[in-house]
């Protein structure tokens, strides 16, 4: 095994007993036949289960709809694809030439699916006890940092319309830039735009409320950290 896969089973804390399921979960379908879909949908329905358990142990008192909207935040895209880029994901990657050219090493999509593979790729080999191990380390810091579910109680949506109405500003547009693959499985990248700040930011998501999801937590973000004295943007 290469000293690059040597090291990301150091910085996933777990060390695979076969090889062969961490080499394919960091593997496009453009590079080949075997590559990381399935696990990617196993390490979907695994990540989900998973967070849920921290979430009921680390929120007692929360609501089913609150741990809902925080398991969402959790296991979106965009989570994932940070992760992804903590792991340096986008050095190990496998993938055809032409998509590497692309730039898809650096895609929130096929970053945030490689690591759900990753995941599922740790269940078939360790089990469940090992994937859910795998998720607390991941995770664990960022559960324990949001101090209560409340943090988390809107959508990225919803949070930004409610932080420029509270400024005053208008709410913010959104339009879908572009769509790729086929109809079963498509990207879509949409723009949300804040005209009155002339800010924009992109997002991507496997549907049209997943990108618009990812583009407004990126606009609230950004908007977050201009937020402070001097920026001219606080109340």
């Amino acid at each position: 095994m290469s000293s690059q896969l040597a090291s990301l089973q150091q910085r996933l804390g777990y060390r695979f007993k076969q090889p062969e399921l961490l080499i394919r979960a960091l593997t496009h379908r453009s590079f080949g036949a075997e590559h990381n879909e399935r696990l990617e949908f196993l390490g979907d329905a695994v990540l989900s289960l998973a967070v849920s358990s921290l979430l009921y142990e680390r929120f007692g008192g929360s609501d089913e709809g609150d741990l809902t909207r925080v398991r969402a935040h959790l296991v979106r895209e965009d989570s994932l694809h940070k992760l992804a880029l903590g792991l340096d994901l986008p050095q190990v990657l496998r993938m055809s030439e032409g998509e590497a050219k692309g730039g898809g090493a650096q895609r929130p999509s096929i970053l945030a699916d490689a690591m759900e593979a990753l995941i599922g790729a740790t269940f078939v080999d360790g089990g469940y006890e090992a994937a859910l191990a795998l998720v607390a380390r991941l995770l664990s810091e960022v559960i324990a940092g949001a101090g209560s579910s409340d943090n988390w109680a809107k959508d990225a949506k919803t949070a930004l319309q409610e932080w420029l109405q509270a400024r005053k500003l208008p709410v913010p547009g959104y339009r879908i830039t572009e769509t790729r693959g086929q109809a079963h499985a498509q990207t879509f990248e949409v723009e949300c735009a804040v005209p009155s700040l002339n800010l924009v930011s992109h997002g991507e998501g496997r549907s049209r409320r997943a990108a618009e999801q990812s583009a407004a937590r990126r606009m609230l973000d950004e908007l977050i950290a201009r937020d402070k004295p001097g920026s001219g943007l606080r109340d």
